[in-house]
């Protein structure tokens, strides 16, 4: 797939564009919806298939106080919609100025003359433009006008709840880590390069961890102990991993911490690894004793084990989450 971030060099295809937009956040099954119906679009009338989105998101540049937590680093939101099967993927930098363009003036410049767009696939509820002015009835309007068709998508339901990035923030929020694979349609993944931390976890527990650093921008489950599939150097290992505080160390910072099951890859530090998260064991305890801890780690990966091997698709997953 290639990335386009600059309408300015991009060539607009004579053949057309199949395209849909939208901030991808997560790139859920309701989002799914839309990129698979811009491929059948695009194989159907011999279009090319695109995506549009922005960066940052939009709430973040025009209600910083109000931003969602991101569900997916934008670079791993690349490569879900990559997989959906896309040739093209537009990133536009948001910003006030860009927001102020009218609704009309979007369609007519970037998504008619830059792109050339031929199809239009949207949400049930998707708007947009200065004032939200570009409603769906304005794009089927201006749609008629100027030689697109628009695709309204309808909303995808699992066990009765409409798939939605917010409905997905509370279920990360809250550990619900079943509930958001099944709305995402894939794992929730955590990113980072491992650091440095405490050294605590080989040399006086017995289980040495890889540490990631946490930012604040990022969606974070609730703190706890999760069993989690861990890919390191496109290797899949299954893994325990604690999100919290360390209570029993009197630990201050949140920090991401895993044993990597029957890793045997060497130095680790440094190591790019993803982290697909499966299910929340237990809430993050403050321990009498380091004795106390240990046991529970022991307990915590015997548990983690079963649940690794119950969990369908495994080494499928770790490839392509």
């Amino acid at each position: 797939m290639q990335v386009i971030r600059d309408l300015y060099k991009f060539k607009k295809p004579e053949k057309g564009v199949a395209l849909t937009i939208g901030n991808f956040d997560g790139v859920h099954l309701g989002h799914q919806a839309l990129l698979k119906k811009v491929v059948a679009l695009s194989q159907e009338k011999s279009l090319m298939s695109a995506a549009l989105t922005f960066e940052p998101h939009p709430i973040r540049v025009l209600r910083p106080e109000k931003a969602p937590k991101r569900i997916c680093a934008p670079e791993h939101k690349i490569e879900l919609i990559s997989k959906a099967g896309l040739e093209l993927i537009f990133i536009i930098g948001f910003s006030y100025e860009f927001s102020q363009i009218p609704a009309e003036e979007f369609v007519s410049f970037i998504l008619g003359r830059s792109i050339g767009i031929k199809e239009l696939v949207v949400g049930y509820d998707y708007s947009f433009g200065k004032n939200r002015e570009g409603n769906i009835d304005f794009l089927r309007e201006i749609g008629e006008r100027s030689g697109f068709n628009v695709h309204v998508i309808d909303p995808v339901n699992v066990n009765g709840i409409t798939v939605s990035s917010s409905k997905i923030r509370e279920a990360v929020s809250s550990g619900d880590m079943r509930l958001s694979t099944a709305l995402l349609g894939h794992y929730y993944q955590i990113r980072g390069v491992v650091v440095h931390g405490k050294k605590r976890g080989g040399s006086l527990l017995g289980f040495p961890t890889a540490n990631l650093n946490l930012y604040y921008e990022e969606l974070f489950p609730k703190p706890g102990v999760y069993v989690a599939q861990v890919v390191v150097d496109s290797i899949c290992y299954g893994g325990v991993l604690n999100i919290g505080y360390n209570p029993t160390f009197n630990g201050e910072n949140l920090s991401a911490e895993t044993h990597i099951l029957d890793y045997d890859g060497g130095d680790i530090y440094g190591k790019s690894i993803k982290l697909n998260l499966i299910e929340r064991l237990r809430d993050e305890k403050k321990f009498g004793s380091v004795e106390e801890l240990i046991n529970s780690i022991k307990n915590d990966i015997f548990i983690a084990r079963d649940v690794l091997k119950d969990e369908k698709g495994l080494g499928r997953s770790c490839i392509e989450g």
